[in-house]
């Protein structure tokens, strides 16, 4: 490769991580709902459905966005993007209603948020193909990293300058943000599928993995248990992120203060997920490696659930939850395209994808029905073992395929 092509592809990388980090800053949203609260006087609960119409926004979005990249390109549709969500906070610096917010800040922000943090992810993927997990990774990380910056920014906003100027300068700084990045960014070349995830012999002859459609992938069982799988670790972490805090004081006995610090672990440990396991996937079977964050989370759960919660215990749970979620958020694009190929992925990882946007609110409708945390986290936890099951057992169509005609397989390290 070149010294053009090769500072070409790391100023892609830079564009992305800038984006990513600007995406990454709707995760500061549970910074506002006091203070929306204080200042409208709205029911703290009402507030916070806000965010999960941001979330759920965000997931839908990834349908209709790689159809919109292939009419407009990932430059213009970035920069667009960039600029309806910086829109969507700045007008929610006037809103005074919650359907307004629900509008502004969840529907809006969520829309154009999900169709950039897609995009781009699934671009930068194939600018580079033999390294996948590490490249989701730097992006995924980069989205996790913004929100612990803002966490600081934004509060620094809300008590210097009130909640709804916070709004304001929040929308102006992450529109700036997105447009920078979407500036610097290329859209990749299209490429034949790269070999190294699946390899097939037969009579001596290689065969490639498939780029699928989505009709054709949606055609195979694997998408279905991968969204099975994917919605059992997005609920996870999201239920825990909602609620963390609450977790601590209720159940560990802490005060506010100290349960507080909770978030800012699972921030760190979020980020650290995404950037350890995204790399070390490059490495070792992917599948494998999601079923042991299964196990993992689905054992705090329990402990969470069953245990005397001592406060180092209660962290060591939050820690290892919030890692094992940053790596699946990051592992699940790496895989689709193991699965599906590069050429639809942000269309197929669309599909996949919805199992984010449910998990966001399932979570918060299991507790509500049934009560309380601990029944929700038995539920979750055995929901985990369910999917890590699924995720032992799986394997590409293609070597599925290859199997059912008598060919002799040779997996790669990656989804062996």
């Amino acid at each position: 490769m070149t010294t053009t092509m090769t500072s070409k592809r790391w100023l892609i990388v830079l564009g992305t991580v800038i984006m990513q980090m600007g995406l990454g800053t709707i995760y500061t949203w549970s910074l506002f709902n006091a203070h929306l609260v204080s200042t409208f006087g709205f029911e703290l609960s009402s507030v916070s459905i806000t965010f999960s119409i941001t979330s759920f926004a965000l997931a839908f979005a990834t349908l209709f966005a790689g159809k919109l990249q292939d009419r407009f390109g990932l430059r213009r549709l970035t920069a667009a993007s960039g600029i309806l969500l910086g829109l969507g906070l700045i007008l929610s610096s006037q809103a005074s209603s919650l359907p307004m917010f629900y509008l502004l800040a969840g529907v809006v922000v969520g829309y154009a948020d999900g169709t950039a943090y897609i995009t781009s992810l699934s671009n930068l993927m194939k600018w580079f193909p033999k390294n996948k997990g590490l490249i989701s990774g730097v992006s995924v990380g980069a989205y996790g990293t913004g929100s612990l910056i803002f966490k600081y920014i934004n509060g620094g906003l809300i008590e210097s300058a009130g909640v709804s100027n916070a709004f304001l300068y929040w929308g102006l700084m992450v529109m700036m943000m997105i447009l920078i990045g979407s500036l610097l960014v290329r859209e990749a070349p299209v490429a034949a599928p790269v070999m190294g995830n699946q390899k097939l012999a037969a009579s001596g002859t290689a065969l490639l993995p498939k780029d699928y459609t989505v009709k054709e992938m949606l055609r195979t069982k694997e998408a279905y248990l991968l969204f099975v799988i994917f919605f059992t670790a997005c609920m996870s972490g999201l239920y825990l992120i909602g609620i963390v805090k609450d977790i601590g004081v209720q159940l560990a006995g802490m005060d506010v203060a100290t349960a507080a610090n909770a978030v800012a672990m699972i921030a760190i440990f979020n980020t650290a997920g995404r950037l350890i396991l995204g790399a070390l996937s490059d490495r070792v079977s992917r599948t494998k490696l999601i079923s042991i964050t299964l196990a993992v989370t689905a054992a705090a759960m329990f402990i969470l659930s069953y245990a005397t919660l001592s406060y180092g215990l209660f962290f060591a749970c939050v820690a290892a939850i919030a890692f094992c979620f940053g790596g699946n958020i990051t592992v699940f694009p790496a895989i689709v395209s193991d699965f599906f190929g590069l050429k639809n992925h942000s269309k197929n990882y669309g599909i996949i994808y919805q199992g984010f946007g449910i998990g966001a609110l399932s979570g918060s409708f299991i507790a509500a029905f049934l009560g309380g945390f601990k029944p929700t986290f038995n539920i979750i936890g055995l929901l985990c073992i369910l999917a890590c099951i699924l995720a032992v057992s799986l394997q590409p169509p293609v070597a599925r395929a290859a199997k059912a005609k008598g060919m002799s397989l040779k997996p790669s390290r990656h989804t062996a």
